[in-house]
């Protein structure tokens, strides 16, 4: 019994990253803001920590290109 529960634990270890893969390849956009110009422009990765004057407008992960040209018209800091 033992043995048993220890190897579905192993199995599902195992198994475990390759769902964590899957997940990278779905398409990701993100609103990005510029603070010198304040646009927004809509980035299919997410901006480096270190890059300067540019930033995430939102939190929100948009699944498709369109759907953050539309957020970004709409977003609070890309309006000002």
């Amino acid at each position: 019994m033992t043995r048993s529960l220890l190897c579905v634990v192993l199995l599902l270890t195992l198994i475990r990253p390759g769902f964590a893969q899957m997940d990278r390849t779905t398409p990701a956009f993100y609103v990005v803001l510029n603070a010198l110009t304040k646009s927004c422009t809509v980035v299919d990765k997410v901006p480096l920590t270190d890059t300067p004057n540019i930033t995430v407008a939102s939190d929100t992960v948009y699944k498709t290109r369109a759907e953050a040209e539309v957020a970004a018209k709409t977003l609070t800091p890309c309006m000002q």
